[in-house]
């Protein structure tokens, strides 16, 4: 098993590329969950990726609905400006998946308000006009604390 990163509806094809990029390099799973503010042949996407494309463990979703009937019963973690706890908090375990929303948005206020047990956050400034971290960077984070609680297995 592996970490998944799931993107739901992002807008910004650099984000999706750069995180491509980190997820083949660390044998996690990436998932985008559509609608998406581009296609998979986006030339800023592929460019962020570089040449990582072909090792990404890519799965593509046609609504956060269906991700999450495919996916029932797995541990869920929602990355959101609007977490109690921080992700350092946490404990990750092997196979868990971690949901970042748009970059305009993030994830649906609904679906954090019912799942806020599971709703982590990226401490930052109290500054009202700051409202949150680039995509990328969050999903990384997250990412690379996870891995480092789990021992960074298959990683030197």
């Amino acid at each position: 098993m592996s970490i998944h990163i799931v993107f739901v509806q992002p807008e910004i094809p650099s984000n999706t590329g750069n995180i491509a990029r980190t997820c083949a390099a660390t044998d996690s799973v990436l998932h985008l969950v559509r609608p998406m503010g581009f296609t998979l042949d986006d030339k800023y996407l592929k460019r962020a990726g570089l040449d990582y494309w072909p090792y990404v463990k890519l799965e593509v979703h046609d609504s956060l609905e269906d991700f999450l009937e495919e996916y029932k019963g797995r541990r869920m973690w929602l990355a959101t400006t609007k977490g109690k706890q921080l992700y350092t908090d946490v404990s990750y375990e092997d196979g868990d998946m971690i949901l970042f929303g748009r970059e305009t948005a993030g994830l649906p206020r609904d679906f954090i308000e019912s799942h806020m047990d599971r709703a982590v956050r990226i401490p930052m400034s109290e500054d009202t006009r700051l409202r949150s971290f680039n995509l990328a960077n969050s999903a990384n984070v997250i990412l690379f604390e996870a891995l480092r609680q789990l021992g960074f297995p298959g990683l030197e």
